[in-house]
């Protein structure tokens, strides 16, 4: 099995929209991403986190605010890159907000 890392992006006002969300408008979103988890399964290798906060450090040592709009993340496990896209169709990130995508990558071995 191959590892592939899902990279989530949403603009800033679909981040503040989540921020702003109440505990219970909170758990509702997340019965969502729990349906999804039992959906796929042992392919889940970590549900993963939202993220904010990201910073680019260039090779000089500068750090400036990232600017790519990343919101969390995921991983998956599949036996190759067509099987690992079809885990996130119909993710319940890609329905919460019209800005939002998903990136997958494979992890390589090194």
């Amino acid at each position: 099995m191959k590892k592939f890392i899902a990279i989530y992006h949403a603009a800033p006002e679909a981040m503040a929209q989540m921020a702003e969300a109440t505990p219970e408008q909170k758990a509702e979103g997340m019965k969502y991403w729990l349906a999804w988890k039992e959906k796929i399964g042992n392919a889940l290798v970590d549900l993963g986190a939202p993220l904010v906060g990201g910073v680019a450090i260039n090779p000089s040592g500068d750090k400036v605010n990232s600017s790519k709009q990343v919101s969390g993340y995921s991983i998956v496990q599949a036996d190759d890159t067509e099987a690992a896209h079809a885990l996130f169709d119909n993710h319940p990130h890609l329905s919460w907000h019209p800005t939002a995508s998903i990136e997958i990558h494979e992890c390589v071995e090194m």
